[in-house]
């Protein structure tokens, strides 16, 4: 996923995505230790996607702060 996409998304649909990464990431890295996959590259991907979202939600988070400085 493309930081301009996650920007394009609301605060509440980032945070439902934040829970499905999560859930994936730890299905991933369970069938990883099962030794069922070999999927690194996907879990690699998804982590970063997963620090897209906290980064663009950060954001917004600093967004008023930084304007009450103004």
């Amino acid at each position: 996923m493309k930081a301009d996409k996650v920007r394009d998304l609301d605060t509440n649909e980032l945070t439902r995505q934040l829970g499905e990464i999560d859930e994936q990431i730890f299905r991933l890295q369970f069938q990883m230790s099962m030794g069922q996959m070999d999927g690194l590259k996907k879990v690699r991907a998804i982590k970063k996607d997963r620090a897209r979202i906290h980064t663009v939600l950060r954001e917004r988070a600093l967004a008023p702060a930084a304007e009450e400085k103004k």
